[in-house]
């Protein structure tokens, strides 16, 4: 299971913002860990979908939920998925403030779905998969 050492663990930083992530995924670990670097005010935490702990910590997301996005619980419990995502920790992290106005254009929600779900289906081959254990499944079907 992955688990850098530079990324917060939920359990270090109760009161943070949790990111979930999948943690076979090398694209997925590129992008949590440039998240992390943006953090400059120590907001989130991280752990993999594949950690046994989102099952317990958050069973109203589905394994099949999480495979295909990203999902930040923020401090208040609310679940912010995919796109939403991204636009929510634009609204949170300083640094990406800059992309904050372009994320939120009226109407353009439903294209940054969709644009999120094109390169989701697709991040194994775009970046491969990594497996710690070396026994984990490919999910190449888009």
């Amino acid at each position: 299971m992955f688990k850098s050492p530079d990324l917060a663990d939920p359990d270090s930083r109760p009161d943070a913002d949790v990111v979930i992530f999948d943690g076979q995924c090398n694209f997925c670990r590129g992008g949590v860990e440039r998240l992390n670097w943006l953090d400059r005010r120590n907001r989130l935490a991280f752990i993999s979908l594949h950690d046994e702990r989102v099952a317990e910590r958050y069973p109203d997301l589905s394994h099949d939920d999480l495979m295909q996005e990203m999902f930040v619980v923020d401090g208040e419990g609310n679940r912010h998925g995919g796109s939403d995502a991204v636009r929510y920790l634009s609204r949170q992290l300083a640094l990406l403030w800059p992309i904050m106005p372009v994320l939120h254009l009226p109407g353009s929600a439903g294209l940054w779905r969709w644009m999120y779900k094109q390169v989701a289906k697709r991040r194994y081959r775009l970046a491969g998969k990594n497996c710690d254990s070396g026994s984990c499944k490919i999910h190449l079907n888009s």
